[in-house]
């Protein structure tokens, strides 16, 4: 296969926008390489081909001349081009062929997403005819306009029938169609597979729809979406984070989920039997957790990115989801806190397939159901990682403090926000000044930015006040007397010997960094009150 597209190369007449041939006998800049890969990918979008080639081992005038580069530098520029793409991208994959007993190797660049051009280094790189320059700005508003203009779950695919569908799934949809409209359950069974894909709107018109193979395809199907993957893999990693176990999972998405929410092992979760308030044991994850978090990955995968659901199950009580793509809502609070749906979707008609075959609901209800199945549980709430234009979300399967849990969940005048807030503070994330002037009002935290830590109203509830103690520390005042007393008694004194007096007596929720520099702090207020001066390296009381 390989081995025809080189020969297909090879009968160009000169290179083009989509394909590039270097001598690079023994190596090539990484530099020059990602510029190359800015300028095929952007191109191969433009001309609407999936992929570029860039070839090593074969002049411009097409004879072989082989390359020594090794599989060890061709991971090294995959990584190259991983870490300065935006957004990030790397190879499909590099293919070393033999042609007359040289080596050659075929390196297959993805065209760049619908809506979004490939920069390297921050500057994006097109071509004309066989020269590499700037992306024009006809062609970056082009690319970025292809966003705008599709929604690429609605695309049809001419070559695809129902044949290529599961007729299991399609069973399947058919009792999930007539589950979420019951009225309709005598007339959907008489209808035929065709009609009910209409009605059901998967297809258009009786054409299979990228939703189509998504949802409804056999494993084999794939390829129609291709470079869309219909992936999800499942790993699971002990408590040191070394992966123990994984297994890949293909369309039909729609009976998937029952797989992967199987392949999870939901163990028991059991409670420290204290009085009646909790039961001796709950699922560690909520089989309604495990499917909304499974299925939002499904409806707001970004496919034209090419990347793969993930599942990833930590034997210390951590489930998270992850897909491709930006989050859309402005924040994951605002979702929680919204009481209408989200108006923007990526994939619109993947969501209302999804909606139709009900896998999932609309009206916004979802995620802020997943927040309160956490709270009833006493257990963390769900955590959102939106970095890097992925998704994470991790669910805790665990009670991280028992007492707080209980005590914090049963106070009567704190709002699910209330909660999100201390949540974070709980999990010693940062918090926003709005959100720390929240909680200071109501008194349920005290302390200084970023160092916050739950009130001693709360710790009073709760039972934590020693620990409410242990993490307020001493004030500055009672450290400057310390050292004032010290230095009363010995005469002189290091900040070496301040850091041994006062560090295991600073709040707990700092760091070692933080508690020095409060030593230092308070060192130089005392000397700007003129109470002490540091005399050749040292400190004295002033005289």
């Amino acid at each position: 296969m390989m081995e025809e597209i080189l020969d297909s190369l090879l009968t160009l007449s000169t290179e083009n926008e989509i394909v590039e041939f270097k001598e690079a006998n023994n190596r090539y800049d990484k530099d020059k390489l990602g510029k190359y890969f800015s300028a095929l990918a952007n191109e191969a979008n433009l001309q609407g081909k999936s992929r570029a080639w860039f070839v090593m081992g074969v002049k411009d005038d097409k004879s072989i001349t082989g390359t020594s580069i090794n599989d060890r530098e061709i991971n090294e520029y995959k990584l190259e081009m991983s870490n300065s793409t935006s957004p990030k991208c790397s190879f499909v994959e590099v293919h070393r062929i033999i042609k007359d007993g040289k080596n050659v190797l075929l390196f297959e660049i993805p065209a760049s997403p619908k809506g979004q051009p490939i920069a390297w280094k921050g500057h994006w790189y097109g071509r004309d005819g066989e020269s590499l320059g700037a992306l024009n700005q006809i062609e970056l508003d082009t690319i970025r306009s292809q966003s705008k203009q599709v929604d690429w779950s609605a695309s049809i695919i001419e070559s695809a029938t129902i044949d290529d569908l599961s007729p299991e799934a399609i069973a399947f949809a058919r009792i999930q169609f007539k589950e979420k409209n019951s009225r309709l359950r005598d007339e959907v069974d008489t209808w035929t597979d065709q009609v009910f894909l209409d009605k059901a709107k998967i297809t258009i018109k009786g054409k299979i729809t990228n939703t189509t193979i998504l949802l409804l395809g056999n494993p084999e199907s794939e390829h129609f979406i291709n470079p869309a993957t219909s992936r999800i893999t499942w790993i699971l990693k002990d408590k040191d984070n070394i992966e123990k176990d994984y297994e890949h999972f293909y369309s039909p998405f729609i009976l998937t989920v029952i797989d992967v929410s199987a392949k999870i092992r939901n163990l028991k979760y059991r409670y420290i039997k204290s009085d009646s308030l909790f039961p001796e044991e709950v699922d560690q994850y909520d089989p309604y957790i495990i499917r909304e978090a499974l299925n939002n990955c499904i409806a707001h995968q970004d496919y034209t990115l090419g990347g793969k659901i993930i599942v990833v199950e930590n034997e210390d009580g951590l489930l998270s989801f992850i897909n491709s793509g930006k989050f859309i809502p402005n924040s994951v609070e605002e979702v929680v806190t919204s009481e209408s749906p989200e108006p923007r979707y990526r994939n619109t008609f993947l969501v209302g397939a999804m909606v139709n075959l009900n896998m999932i609901d609309t009206i916004g209800s979802g995620i802020k159901r997943m927040y309160n199945i956490q709270r009833r549980k006493f257990f963390p709430l769900p955590e959102y990682d939106l970095r890097e234009d992925k998704v994470k979300v991790t669910i805790y399967g665990k009670v991280v403090d028992l007492n707080y849990a209980r005590k914090v969940a049963e106070m009567p005048s704190l709002s699910l926000e209330d909660i999100i807030i201390l949540d974070k503070v709980a999990k010693q994330k940062n918090i926003s000044d709005e959100e720390a002037k929240t909680l200071k009002n109501k008194k349920l935290i005290e302390g200084r930015k970023p160092s916050y830590h739950i009130s001693s109203k709360v710790a009073a509830i709760t039972g934590e006040k020693a620990d409410y103690m242990k993490q307020r520390g001493i004030d500055d005042e009672y450290c400057q007397k310390m050292i004032l007393d010290y230095l009363d008694k010995f005469s002189v004194g290091t900040k070496k010997d301040f850091d041994k007096l006062l560090l295991d007596k600073l709040p707990d929720v700092l760091n070692e960094k933080q508690k020095r520099n409060k030593v230092k702090n308070n060192l130089q207020t005392l000397r700007r009150l003129g109470k002490i001066e540091p005399i050749d390296n040292v400190w004295k009381l002033s005289k």
